[in-house]
């Protein structure tokens, strides 16, 4: 994975400002819950992700997370309204770890981990890394560590809710977030390195080389004069 790519992954993930971003809407809803009620909650935290996708069009960054994190707290305030229960807004973040978690465990039991299937798409090689079994433990790896985290995050995030925890809810929520993301992305990062130098091996450079010398022919040759031939020849020729 070379540096451009790494970015280009990390930007598509939000980037750094990300942490901060995702984390805001979930900042807003707890106390403006506690201080009022659930609706001025709900609305506290559509505000927030609306003015959030406004400011990265202004600055012109990449929409996709901001409109992710939008429908996200959509469906999470929406969630919250209908139960009317300030917990439920942590509900669809739940369930949603636990489908992850299972699409990334199975894709290991049925030996097509994710990751190398995503990362065999977006650098071109298609299914090559399946052919060689290095590769496959690889990604096998950073699969089972992306099923760890979102498998860690509903655990302890279910038995959260189970308890009316709230406001370590939250907590949980962000604690769990970016920085548990960041931490497997070094380890997806390091995989996918070691796996493309098993795909596509570097070229062996050496002083031998294939081309033929001249104590391979036995001759040497100046442009079409064959300077083994005796003088005489060479003359008549």
């Amino acid at each position: 994975m070379t540096e451009t790519q790494q970015r280009s992954v990390i930007d598509q993930l939000g980037g750094l400002s990300g942490l901060i971003y995702s984390s805001l809407p979930i900042l807003i809803f707890v106390p403006v819950n506690s201080i009022w009620n659930l609706t001025a909650a709900i609305w506290a935290a559509l505000g927030v992700a609306v003015a959030i996708a406004a400011w990265r069009l202004f600055r012109k960054d990449s929409l996709q997370p901001a409109i992710s994190g939008f429908l996200g707290v959509g469906v999470s305030a929406f969630i919250a309204y209908r139960t009317g229960d300030a917990k439920g807004y942590f509900l669809f973040g739940i369930y949603t770890s636990l489908a992850y978690g299972a699409v990334f465990l199975i894709s290991i039991l049925v030996r097509w981990p994710l990751v190398g299937i995503i990362w065999g798409y977006l650098n071109g090689h298609g299914n090559l890394w399946r052919k060689h079994r290095s590769a496959v433990r690889l990604y096998d790896i950073a699969t089972a560590a992306w099923a760890l985290v979102f498998g860690a995050r509903y655990l302890v995030q279910s038995q959260l809710y189970d308890t009316d925890h709230t406001g370590w809810l939250a907590v949980a929520r962000i604690g769990m977030g970016w920085p548990l993301t960041g931490l497997v992305l070094l380890v997806t990062i390091w995989a996918v390195r070691k796996a493309d130098r098993i795909v596509e091996p570097e070229p062996v450079v050496g002083p031998e080389s294939s081309e033929p010398t001249a104590t391979d022919t036995g001759s040497e040759e100046v442009g079409s004069v064959n300077l083994t031939k005796p003088r005489e020849d060479r003359d008549l020729s």
